[in-house]
């Protein structure tokens, strides 16, 4: 349904003093993301969430606010939400939604500008835990406060905007062709079906695992969590196969980068 894995570095530093956390770049975003406007496409991909929403609920696939799994997925957002602004100020100004959709797909989504959606076959099949849930919902939230789409969206309007000038130069000072506006509402049929780069998936596992680390739950269930992955997924093609990072390489990430986020984990904890 998604381009993400589940369906599937500077740090700025302040006075030489270490921030706590992983290693990614925050706040700032990418020259290719420059070429895409960012309320445009929170825009398209609010429409596109609505219209998701209404198809499911036309096949009785839409978890009512009721439902228990809805309560759960909506507590552990509203845990992680409060830590996500830091990434991208334009958070704070995001209307979050959390829905549970009935199918059995094992994934999970978050759209450009805070619309998530778990599917129930993440949940059941994979019979996550609670800090298991925080992974997963903090890599989708990652994609969404790094705008990975909106970056990957701008890489292909300047190709083809490139492409289109007869490779005249494109850049976020001058020559940028008007027609790329219309590009881009063409390819805003494509969200909910965008893929990311191994580098995009690894970022959002590294960012996710310090969202769900302040928010009070336990970083080390990435690795359980990509176990369960991999496990689900015996058939997946090797990792120089895919545009995503095998799961062996993920739990290696993890594993290099918990003793960064335990510190948080340790005084955010739930009883």
């Amino acid at each position: 349904m998604t381009g993400c894995a589940f369906c599937a570095m500077g740090l700025g530093w302040g006075n030489a003093f270490a921030r706590e956390g992983v290693d990614v770049e925050r706040g700032n975003t990418s020259q290719f993301a420059k070429f895409v406007d960012a309320g445009d496409l929170e825009k398209t991909a609010g429409q596109q969430y609505q219209q998701l929403l209404q198809n499911a609920a036309k096949q009785n696939a839409l978890g009512p606010d009721t439902h228990p799994q809805v309560r759960r997925l909506r507590g552990i957002g509203g845990d992680l939400i409060p830590h996500t602004q830091e990434w991208n100020t334009r958070a704070r100004d995001w209307r979050w939604e959390i829905n549970l959709i009935g199918s059995k797909q094992i994934n999970a989504f978050c759209m450009p500008g805070g619309k998530i959606a778990f599917f129930y076959g993440i949940l059941k099949e994979l019979k996550l835990d609670d800090h298991e849930v925080a992974m997963v919902m903090g890599h989708e939230m990652a994609h969404a406060l790094k705008e990975h789409a909106r970056e990957r969206m701008g890489k292909t309007a300047a190709t083809d905007g490139l492409a289109r000038l007869g490779g005249a130069l494109v850049s976020g000072i001058f020559g940028i062709d008007p027609n790329i506006t219309g590009f881009l509402a063409r390819q805003g049929a494509n969200l909910l079906t965008l893929k990311f780069s191994r580098e995009d998936e690894t970022e959002a596992d590294l960012v996710g695992m310090e969202l769900a680390a302040r928010a009070g739950y336990n970083p080390r269930a990435g690795v359980s969590l990509w176990q369960k992955m991999s496990a689900a997924n015996k058939e997946a093609p090797p990792q120089w196969l895919s545009t995503h990072p095998s799961g062996t390489s993920r739990i290696e990430e993890i594993e290099r980068n918990l003793n960064k986020v335990l510190p948080l984990y340790e005084r955010n904890r739930k009883s």
